[in-house]
């Protein structure tokens, strides 16, 4: 299961600034500004991908990982895990992989809606097909080359695609309930999973007639075949690896994994099973003669955007995950898995109040709002028009920023059904805060740091000329920081005359998006700890970052 996000590669040298004189107009607290930044230093460690997805081994023995958050194929050792970019952005996007019986590759770009192919290495990458968004799983027929793929989430169809790409595709069945991470077998025949109604099924290319070979799955993502009467099958909300006989459809757990399963791939020469898993950036080997379970690679976070820090606790919009990281130790726990047993649908950004959590994310247009003591979701709303963060009030509504419309809707009552807009006219808005004088905060991609009250009404602008701002907080001492992308760094803006000084810069964020996606896919977050620390996440490397202040 893929989600629309960007990603590149970076590594950080970090520098640091002075500050600006005392902030006449902020409201202050007990806590004095900081006399300067101490060098950032890695509070969680880096890894690869961003959220990791299909899996194959090519014909020369290599394991290929595809990601479509970070737009780009990897290829990961298979004895040391160690991960390289194989494909780049943009077009190594990649859901699922697919290896011909001759050694082409073919691969498929979710959020482009297009299938990708190369007869080798050197070969040029060729467009098979395109205008299929959603497009998810793919494999060749290993006797006639003949290549398959389907859509899933943003579409349901299957398709047999013209190999020399002059052809449209060929609609085989519609309406299958989500035909995810499936495989050709021996017979023709294609084997996968319904992803929306708990079933392993077998499709006829040829008609699309369909049959059960199992059933009983929470949320099958994936299935392939061992070649000795065996379909292996990943349930993702229950996290397990199981083996299910095709003569008697027949299931045995063979081993217990994690939440956030996507796909897996069988090696042909040993028969290895390679699972992913997208909310750990992890690739994990199983071994079935032994059971023994090995991992490649693997991350304490997958893509963290939008964070929230409060006492000892950052809380982090993971995309694949919401997490809480102790501050202390750099300790990373899960309150939410993507397709687990809680509720939760890909979150960009984070806003908290004393008492909540509110989850947004324009992947599906959804705002989700959480009680803090009992991490249960007290709301889902559907519906907004790209909301790119949310913010929970004390009165139990929430406010909303929306992207598609350049607005603030407050939103409450069950399922957040009553909306009213309180601000319009921001460009390109990214990130939002509720500031300390009560008003709210908010960065324009544009360039600009902008003010509106939380009542409602017009946007003012507090400092424009930013470098593509996004994520921000406000210091103790009243200032704002705020990434500016653009320019990789962070700075500190003060609101009353406008002036700004930085507080860090050549940091790992900043990485491009890519055409069919919105501006800002994976927003950078920035949060401020109780002892004025700075807290940056990367949308190059999948790191936390904090940065000490100088007393």
């Amino acid at each position: 299961m893929p989600f629309i996000l960007r990603r590149g590669t970076a590594t950080a040298t970090l520098a640091l600034a002075g500050l600006v004189a005392a902030l006449s107009a902020c409201t202050t607290t007990s806590s004095t500004r900081t006399a300067g930044w101490a060098a950032p230093e890695v509070l969680v460690k880096p890894s690869a991908f961003a959220g990791v997805h299909g899996l194959a081994v090519d014909r020369q023995g290599r394991l290929l990982a595809g990601t479509v958050a970070g737009n780009a194929m990897w290829e990961v050792n298979r004895k040391t895990g160690e991960a390289r970019v194989f494909i780049p952005a943009p077009q190594g996007q990649s859901d699922d992989i697919a290896i011909s019986p001759k050694g082409e590759m073919a691969w498929t770009g979710f959020n482009a809606g297009e299938l990708y192919y190369r007869e080798n290495d050197a070969a040029p990458i060729r467009v098979l097909a395109k205008g299929l968004p959603g497009i998810n799983s793919l494999d060749f027929d290993k006797k006639t080359g003949q290549l398959y793929a389907s859509q899933v989430f943003l579409g349901d169809a299957l398709y047999e695609i013209d190999r020399d790409g002059k052809k449209p595709p060929r609609l085989i069945k519609r309406d299958m309930g989500g035909f995810n991470g499936f495989e050709v077998g021996p017979d023709g025949m294609l084997y996968g999973p319904l992803w929306f109604k708990g079933q392993v099924v077998r499709i006829n290319p040829a008609n699309g007639d369909m049959t059960t070979v199992a059933d009983g799955f929470a949320i099958p993502a994936a299935a392939n075949l061992d070649g000795k009467g065996n379909l292996w099958v990943l349930d993702t909300r229950r996290g397990e690896l199981v083996r299910v006989e095709l003569a008697t459809g027949k299931k045995t757990v063979a081993t217990k994994l994690k939440p956030s399963l996507d796909n897996l791939a069988i090696a042909p020469d040993d028969g290895t099973i390679y699972v992913s898993n997208m909310a750990d950036n992890s690739v994990q080997a199983f071994n079935p003669a032994t059971g023994e379970l090995r991992t490649l690679t693997s991350g304490a976070t997958a893509l963290p955007t939008g964070m929230k820090a409060d006492g000892d606790r950052l809380w982090v919009a993971d995309v694949f995950a919401f997490r809480e990281v102790d501050l202390k130790t750099g300790a990373v726990s899960d309150i939410f898995r993507a397709w687990g047993e809680g509720e939760l649908e890909y979150p960009l950004a984070v806003g908290m109040s004393a008492n909540r959590f509110a989850l947004a994310s324009f992947a599906t247009n959804s705002v989700q709002l959480v009680d803090r003591a009992t991490r249960k979701t007290l709301a889902m709303g559907h519906g907004f028009k790209v909301p790119v963060d949310a913010v929970p009030m004390d009165d139990g509504s929430v406010l909303v920023l929306e992207l598609g419309t350049g607005s603030i809707v407050r939103a409450s009552g069950e399922k957040l059904a009553t909306r009213e807009t309180i601000a319009s006219g921001i460009k390109l808005p990214v990130q939002m805060i509720l500031g300390r004088d009560g008003q709210l905060y908010v960065t324009d991609l544009g360039g600009s740091l902008l003010r509106v009250p939380a009542k409602g009404g017009a946007p003012v602008t507090v400092v424009q000329g930013l470098n593509q701002p996004e994520g921000l907080t406000q210091t103790p001492w009243g200032s704002f920081i705020v990434a500016e992308v653009g320019a990789r760094r962070l700075v500190e803006i003060n609101p009353a005359d406008g002036s700004r000084s930085t507080v860090a810069e050549n940091l790992p964020i900043g990485a491009p998006s890519f055409p069919g996606m919105p501006p800002a896919a994976s927003p950078t977050g920035v949060a401020m700890g109780g002892d004025g620390s700075v807290y940056v996440s990367s949308d190059t490397n999948n790191g936390i970052y904090r940065i000490r202040p100088r007393k």
